[in-house]
C-alpha cells in the first residue's frame, strides 16, 4: 500500500495530501451512511496520532464539523512535532478550531486538544462525556511494535467504554477505526498487542492483512473498502497474490453460468459422489443435496451397499444412488474401482470422501486409484484427504483435470505432515506452498477460509459465521462446490475455471449460512439449513438470472 500511494503520487500527478482528504471524506461518508444521514445533534470525539493516520483523523474531524457534529479533536503530541500532510491537517484544525472559538457566541463545533503526556491523558478522559462516535486515528500500517504508554492506556478506556456500552446494551458510542484498528500490525494476521475492538473499520484502497485474516480480523467490526483516488491500473498489479472475495466474483461467475432458455438437466453438469459407510450415512446425503440444490442437472451417489438404504431416506428425491462392493466393516472396497470407472465416465465432476472411512487399507487403495485414474475434475473431503494424508508427492492436479481439496487444520496438518499447531500459524504461506507444488487448489476451512490456485494466488472468503462449524458443514460445502465446478464444465466447456467455481462456491456457501443465521441465529442452525438458503444466496446476488 505504501509503494501504491507512493506511484499515485509520483506518477500520476496527484497530490499526496488530496490522498488525505479522500480518506477523510470515505470515512466521515461511513458514519453519516451508520446514521441514516442524520447528524444532527451528534457528538464526535476524534483520537489522532502524529503520523498519517492521524492526519486522516483531523480530516475526518473538520467534515464532521462542516455538516454541524460537535466535534473534539485530540492529538496525541504537539503539532509542532508533526511532519508533513498530517501536520498541514492538525495546523488547519487548531487554526479553525481557535478562530471559531473566538468569533462564534455560541460553542464552537470544532475543538482541538494537544494531549502530550499520560497525565494530559488522564484529564481529558476524567470527564464522563457522552460521545455518539469515536474515531480511532492513532496508528496506520506503520505500526510493528506493541503499543505502551499513554496509547495503551487509550485502548483500555476505549475498552472500558465499549464494555459499558454492551453490558447497558446502547448502540452508542460508535468506534470506528481509520484504516486499521490501532495496536494490529497491518501485515500480520495474529495481534502483536492491546489493539482497539471497532465497530466499523474504513479501509483505504484495498484491505490490509490484518483487516482479513484472524484472529486480527476480528477486531476489525464491520469491514468498509473506500477508494480513495488510486488508479485500478496500480491496485490490480500482477504482483498481487493475495485477495479478498468479493461479492462481484460469485455474481459474474453466476451470470456466466446462467440457465439458458433451451438447456435442461444434461447441459448443467452431472455430479457423482462417492461417499458414506456403514453408520455415517448422512454425510453422503448431505454432499449429494448440497450438489443437487446447487443447480447440477444430476446428481447420483455411490456408496456401500449395506448403507445404500440409509442414504436412499436423507437424500431427496430428485438425488440417485448405486450400491459399491465393500469391506467387512461396510466401507468401500478396492473391489469397487471398476464400477467407479463406469459411473465416473458419464460424470462431469466427482466428489469424493464424506463419511468414506479410512480405517482400511482397501478402502485408502480404493480413494488413491480413484483420484490417480480420475477422467473428471475430482473435489476431495473429509476422509479422501485421509486416505491420501501424508500427500503423495507424485500426485499432482492438472488444468483439464484439477484437483480441488478442502480439509479443515487438522487435516491440512496430516497432508503436509505437521504435527505441532504452531506450524500452520502462517495459514496463507501453508495453503499457498502446498497448492503450486502439488498444482492443486486447496480450500482450507476455518474463520475466513482459503482458497489457493496452482499460480499462488490466495483468496480469503468473507460470507460465513460461527454457526456454519456444525456437523455436517463441511460436507454441505463439498456438495456446492462439486455442483457449481459441474455446471462450469457443462457450460462454460473450454473456458470453464475449476478456481472461479471454487470461489463462487465458498462465498455463496458462506452467504448462505449468514443468511440462514440471520433468520434462526447461529446456535440453532445445522447443516440442512445451509443448503435450505442456497437459492436466496443466489437469487440476492443474480435476481435477474434466477428469474424466468
Amino acid at each position: 500500500m505504501r509503494q501504491l500511494d507512493r506511484l499515485t503520487v509520483e506518477n500520476f500527478d496527484t497530490p499526496s495530501l488530496l490522498l488525505m482528504e479522500a480518506a477523510a471524506e470515505a470515512v466521515a461518508q461511513a458514519i453519516t451512511l451508520h446514521f441514516s444521514g442524520d447528524l444532527v445533534g451528534k457528538k464526535a470525539r476524534i483520537l489522532c496520532g502524529p503520523g498519517n493516520n492521524g492526519g486522516d483523523g483531523a480530516g475526518v474531524g473538520r467534515a464532521l464539523a462542516r455538516v454541524g457534529v460537535q466535534t473534539d479533536v485530540i492529538l496525541f503530541g504537539r503539532v509542532d512535532d508533526t511532519q508533513g500532510d498530517a501536520r498541514t491537517n492538525f495546523e488547519i484544525v487548531r487554526r479553525l478550531a481557535s478562530f471559531e472559538a473566538g468569533w462564534s457566541a455560541q460553542s464552537s463545533p470544532l475543538s482541538f486538544l494537544e494531549c502530550a503526556s499520560i497525565t494530559d491523558w488522564e484529564e481529558i478522559a476524567r470527564p464522563r462525556g457522552t460521545y455518539d462516535v469515536i474515531v480511532d486515528a492513532l496508528f496506520g500500517t506503520g505500526l510493528i511494535r506493541p503499543l505502551e504508554g499513554v496509547y495503551l492506556q487509550v485502548i483500555q478506556h476505549l475498552a472500558m467504554i465499549r464494555a459499558a456500552r454492551d453490558r447497558s446494551s446502547r448502540a452508542r458510542p460508535l468506534i470506528v477505526s481509520v484504516d486499521i484498528p490501532s495496536g494490529l500490525n497491518a501485515d500480520l494476521a495474529d495481534p502483536i498487542g492491546a489493539a482497539v475492538q471497532s465497530d466499523l473499520t474504513v479501509a483505504f484502497t484495498a484491505p490490509k492483512r490484518a483487516n482479513v485474516l484472524p484472529p486480527a480480523s476480528h477486531f476489525n467490526g464491520e469491514l468498509m473498502i473506500a477508494n480513495i483516488g488510486s488508479p485500478s491500473v496500480l491496485i490490480e498489479s500482477p504482483e498481487a497474490k493475495l485477495f479478498l472475495i468479493q461479492e462481484s466474483d460469485a455474481r459474474e461467475w453466476l451470470i456466466a453460468t446462467r440457465y439458458q432458455p433451451d438447456s435442461y438437466k444434461n447441459t448443467h453438469g452431472q455430479v457423482l459422489v462417492i461417499a458414506g459407510s456403514r453408520g455415517y450415512t448422512g454425510a453422503a446425503a448431505l454432499c449429494g443435496n448440497a450438489a443437487m440444490r446447487s443447480g447440477a442437472g444430476l446428481v447420483t451417489i455411490a456408496t456401500p451397499a449395506s448403507a445404500q438404504s440409509s442414504v436412499v431416506a436423507a437424500a431427496m428425491p430428485e438425488v440417485m444412488t448405486t450400491a459399491l462392493a465393500e469391506t467387512d466393516r461396510g466401507a468401500v472396497s478396492d473391489e469397487a474401482i471398476d464400477h467407479v470407472k463406469r459411473l465416473a465416465s458419464k460424470a462431469t465432476v466427482v466428489a469424493i470422501g464424506p463419511g468414506l472411512s479410512a480405517e482400511d487399507e482397501r478402502t485408502r487403495k480404493f480413494v488413491k486409484s480413484v483420484v490417480q485414474n480420475r477422467t473428471t475434475p475430482i473435489v476431495i473431503d473429509a476422509d479422501g484427504l485421509n486416505c491420501l494424508a501424508p500427500w503423495p508427492a507424485e500426485l499432482r492436479g492438472s488444468k483439464a483435470h484439477p484437483l480441488v481439496l478442502t480439509p479443515h487444520a487438522g487435516e491440512m496438518r496430516r497432508l503436509i505432515e505437521i504435527t505441532d499447531k504452531s506450524e500452520l500459524t502462517d495459514r496463507v504461506a501453508a495453503v499457498r506452498d502446498f497448492a503450486v507444488k502439488q498444482e492443486l487448489i486447496v480450500v482450507l476451512k476455518g474463520s475466513r477460509s482459503l482458497v489457493a490456485g496452482p499460480d499462488g494466488r490466495v483468496f480469503v472468503n468473507p460470507t460465513g459465521n460461527a454457526g456454519l462449524g456444525t456437523a455436517g458443514a463441511g460436507d454441505t460445502l463439498t456438495g456446492l462446490i462439486a455442483g457449481f465446478s459441474a455446471q462450469a464444465f457443462a457450460t462454460l466447456r473450454g473456458d470453464a475455471n475449476a478456481l472461479s467455481a471454487t470461489i463462487a462456491a465458498l462465498y455463496i456457501g458462506g452467504l448462505a449460512g449468514d443468511l440462514a443465521a440471520r433468520k434462526l441465529g447461529m446456535r440453532t442452525m445445522v447443516a440442512s439449513d445451509i443448503q435450505s438458503h442456497f437459492g436466496a444466496a443466489i437469487r440476492l446476488l443474480d435476481q435477474e438470472g434466477e428469474t424466468p
